[in-house]
């Protein structure tokens, strides 16, 4: 996991062990970040949603480069 959006990961999961999801029907962490509101707070929804933008970002950004490298090696090599 990449150090920029490890601090939101952690954020996340200490959130998550506070809900009813994880505390009273020890359900798993992974599976109670995809629940809804009723079941985790707006806060956890609101770190969840943070994070996948975090490492979102971060795949874009790698494929956006890539991406670029492809389109330039293609002109050179059609050239």
């Amino acid at each position: 996991m990449s150090k920029s959006c490890k601090g939101l990961a952690m954020e996340l999961v200490k959130c998550l062990s506070e809900t009813d999801c994880v505390k009273a029907q020890n359900r798993p962490y992974r599976e109670c970040a995809g629940e809804k509101e009723p079941s985790i707070s707006s806060e956890c929804i609101g770190l969840r949603e943070t994070y996948f933008n975090c490492k979102r970002g971060q795949v874009c950004w790698k494929d956006t480069l890539l991406a670029r490298n492809a389109q330039q090696n293609l002109h050179i090599f059609l050239m």
